[in-house]
């Protein structure tokens, strides 16, 4: 319990993030500065993240998308407000209880309420923020899908017939990173992308898993559960939020 709430910490950085969408943009790495050197020629590194993240399709829908989607972040942070005073007395009380002393029988009843009543309130959060979600890996999922023919025209371009992932390498020079051009290749490939998903549409994950699915029982595709929330991709690039 040492590290229960302040205030309804977990829904206080859920009401933090919709009062300031335009932060929720995904903030790429800066391209790397070519360096001087000797290199291996042929080889190379590149993150493929970083890359579509540093496109001009994928920055243009991150600064469209808080007006296109407006009232979704209006309406999230009426209701992330609502839920935060509705558990401030909840948490109010029991920090009071944990101060006094009172003992565990009186302490563990007030946490696993306000536990359970956070919980579903991110999960509530989390549902009406799917709007905002399926139109981030929307944009991905376009830009990703040019993305085999940027790296193949990166390669050829700096005459590379390696790449590897950077995580794997442990120190380069930065003459190695293929990112930068991969991405002026995707700019090339794809210069702008739809922000608003199709009707119905769902990210590649989930449609593949319904295929694996669908294939191993020998059927068709199981349609989705009424009121079920797709799981959308983590975003490709830049801070992710904290969990509780």
């Amino acid at each position: 319990m040492k590290t229960l709430l302040k205030s309804a910490a977990a829904l206080g950085l859920v009401l933090a993030a919709v009062a300031a969408p335009a932060a929720m943009a995904q903030t790429a790495p800066a391209a790397a500065t070519p360096a001087t050197g000797p290199l291996v020629p042929g080889l190379a590194i590149a993150n493929f993240d970083a890359a579509v993240a540093n496109t001009d399709a994928f920055r243009a829908a991150a600064q469209q998308r808080p007006t296109t989607y407006k009232p979704v972040y209006d309406q999230t942070q009426v209701r992330a407000r609502a839920i935060e005073a509705e558990l401030k007395p909840l948490v109010d009380r029991f920090n009071a209880d944990r101060t006094a002393k009172k003992p565990d029988a009186v302490l563990q009843p007030q946490y696993q309420a306000i536990q359970a009543r956070q919980e579903a309130a991110k999960e509530e959060i989390q549902r009406m923020m799917l709007p905002i979600a399926l139109s981030e890996a929307y944009v991905v999922e376009q830009i990703e899908n040019r993305l085999d023919q940027a790296v193949r025209n990166a390669m050829t371009k700096r005459k590379i017939s390696l790449v590897l992932n950077p995580q794997v390498v442990m120190a380069a020079q930065n003459g190695y990173d293929l990112t930068p051009t991969v991405t002026a290749e995707l700019n090339l490939l794809i210069p702008t992308a739809q922000l608003v998903p199709p009707a119905g549409w769902e990210p590649r994950q989930i449609r593949e898993a319904r295929a694996q699915q669908a294939a191993q029982a020998g059927g068709a595709p199981a349609p989705a559960a009424a009121g079920s929330a797709p799981v959308v991709p983590r975003p490709v690039a830049g801070p992710q939020p904290e969990g509780r």
